[in-house]
C-alpha cells in the first residue's frame, strides 16, 4: 500500500525530497570540504620540526607597541648562545609585493628569512638551491619560489625558473631555487597576496629583504614592519622548558613577556585543527537546517495524505487493522520518501570531485560523509512522519468511514 500510494504521487513525492536530496548532499559535500580542510591543514604544519617553537608580535600590540617592545633580530639570535634548552633561532620579515617576469607579475608575500629559518620550517627546495646566510651577509639578490608562484611566472614550468631574472619593489632578483608543493592554507584558497601558504610565497635572505624589501627595524623606528621568530628546542623532551626560557628571555629583555606569543609546534596544530574542525560544524548546522525544512514539507504532505485517505484508514481499522499498523504504513512512506532523497543526494556527490576540481576549493570524498547524509535524512523522515503516522492511527472507524 505504501508503495502504490507513493507510486501514484510521484511527482509531489519528487517535490518533497527536493530538500531532503538537497539536504543529504549539503551534509556529503560539507564533510568532504571540512576532511580536505583538516588534511591541509596537517600537511601544511606537517613541515615543522616538532621542537619548533614560533615566536610572533601578540595580535593587538602591533602598531600601538612602545619601542621598548620590540624583539630585534640581534636579540632572538642569542637565544641560540645563552638559553640552555634552545638549539638555534630563525628570523623572518615579510611584506606584501609585486613580483614579475617577461611582462607577468602578480602581488605576493615576500618573506625575508635565514638559513636557519629554511631548516626549522623545512623549506624543501626541488629544484635549484637555497640560499645561505653567507649569501644573506655578502647581499645576493637571490630569491626561492613557491611552487604556486613558479607555476604561474613561468607557465607551468618550475624547473626552468632556476637562473632566471625576477623584478621584486623595483630590483632585480636571480632565482636560486623552487619549492616542493606543501598544500593549501586550508580547504579554501585565497588570493597569493593574502594566502598563508608557502606555495604562494617567494623567499629572499633576510639582510637583503632588510635592503631592498621590508626596511629595518629598530627600536628608535616607527616602521609597522614585524619580525617572526622560529626556535628549535635541543630535545623534543625539552620544548616546554625552552618556551618557558624563551619568554624569560623576552621579559629580561624588552620589559615584558605579554608583547610576543611563544607557541610550539603541537599547540600551532592543534589550533588550526580546531578552526578548520569549528569551521565544518558551523556548514554542518546550515546543512541540517536544510533537513530540518525539508522534513516540514515531509510532515505537511502526510498530513494531506492522511486527510486525502481518512476513508482507507476507516476501511482498514474497521477490517482489523491496529493502531500500530497504520503507524508504520504511514511511516514506512516517510521513511522511504527520506530515503529515496538520501540515495539521490548520495548519487549526486559523486559528481563533487570533478565538479570541485574547476574551483579553488579542495574537497575529499568521503564514506563517512555519504553515511551521515543519509543517516540524517532517514532520521528526519521517521522523526517529522511520526505526527501525522500518529494522527492517521488515532482515527476512529466510524469517523473515519463517513468522512467526506
Amino acid at each position: 500500500m505504501v508503495i502504490i500510494s507513493i507510486l501514484s504521487n510521484k511527482f509531489r513525492v519528487f517535490l518533497t525530497s527536493l530538500g531532503i536530496i538537497i539536504g543529504s548532499l549539503t551534509i556529503i559535500l560539507v564533510v568532504g570540504i571540512g576532511k580536505a580542510g583538516e588534511t591541509a591543514v596537517s600537511e601544511q604544519y606537517s613541515r615543522l620540526s616538532v621542537e619548533s617553537i614560533t615566536i610572533a608580535k601578540t595580535k593587538g600590540m602591533g602598531q600601538s607597541s612602545t619601542s621598548t617592545e620590540i624583539l630585534l633580530k640581534d636579540d632572538a639570535m642569542n637565544m641560540a648562545e645563552v638559553l640552555t634548552y634552545v638549539k638555534s633561532v630563525g628570523v623572518s620579515t615579510r611584506v606584501v609585493a609585486d613580483i614579475g617576469t617577461n611582462g607577468v607579475s602578480s602581488a605576493i608575500t615576500i618573506q625575508g628569512i635565514n638559513e636557519e629559518y629554511a631548516d626549522i620550517t623545512r623549506l624543501e627546495v626541488v629544484h635549484g638551491d637555497m640560499f645561505t646566510n653567507e649569501d644573506s651577509l655578502m647581499r645576493n639578490k637571490y630569491v626561492v619560489l613557491g611552487s604556486n608562484v613558479a607555476d604561474s611566472l613561468f607557465d607551468g614550468d618550475p624547473a626552468g625558473a632556476v637562473g632566471e631574472k625576477v623584478m621584486i619593489k623595483g630590483s632585480t632578483f636571480e632565482v636560486v631555487g623552487v619549492l616542493d608543493s606543501v598544500g593549501g592554507s586550508g580547504g579554501i584558497s585565497t588570493s597569493q597576496a593574502d594566502s598563508g601558504s608557502v606555495d604562494d610565497m617567494a623567499f629572499i635572505p633576510y639582510d637583503v629583504a632588510v635592503k631592498y624589501t621590508s626596511g629595518t627595524v629598530s627600536r628608535s623606528s616607527s616602521s609597522g614592519n614585524q619580525l617572526t621568530y622560529v626556535a628549535l628546542a635541543d630535545d623534543i623532551g625539552n620544548v616546554e622548558m625552552a618556551v618557558a626560557e624563551i619568554k624569560d628571555y623576552i621579559q629580561e629583555t624588552i620589559g615584558t613577556d605579554a608583547a610576543y606569543t611563544v607557541t610550539d609546534a603541537g599547540n600551532v596544530l592543534e589550533s588550526a585543527q580546531a578552526t578548520a574542525k569549528t569551521l565544518s560544524s558551523l556548514l554542518l548546522a546550515v546543512a541540517v537546517i536544510v533537513l530540518a525544512v525539508s522534513g516540514i514539507g515531509i510532515m505537511n504532505v502526510l498530513m494531506v495524505a492522511v486527510q486525502e485517505r481518512t476513508r482507507e484508514i476507516g476501511i482498514l481499522k474497521s477490517i482489523g487493522a491496529s493502531r500500530k499498523t497504520i503507524m508504520t504504513e504511514f511511516l514506512l512512506e516517510a521513511a522511504m520518501i527520506s530515503v529515496f532523497g538520501g540515495i539521490l543526494g548520495a548519487l549526486l556527490s559523486l559528481g563533487a570531485p570533478w565538479i570541485f576540481s574547476m574551483s579553488t576549493i579542495a574537497y575529499e570524498p568521503s564514506l563517512g560523509g555519504i553515511a551521515l547524509g543519509m543517516g540524517f535524512s532517514v532520521a528526519t523522515g521517521i522523526f517529522f512522519g511520526f505526527y501525522p503516522a500518529a494522527k492517521a492511527s488515532g482515527l476512529e472507524p466510524i469517523t473515519a468511514l463517513n468522512y467526506e
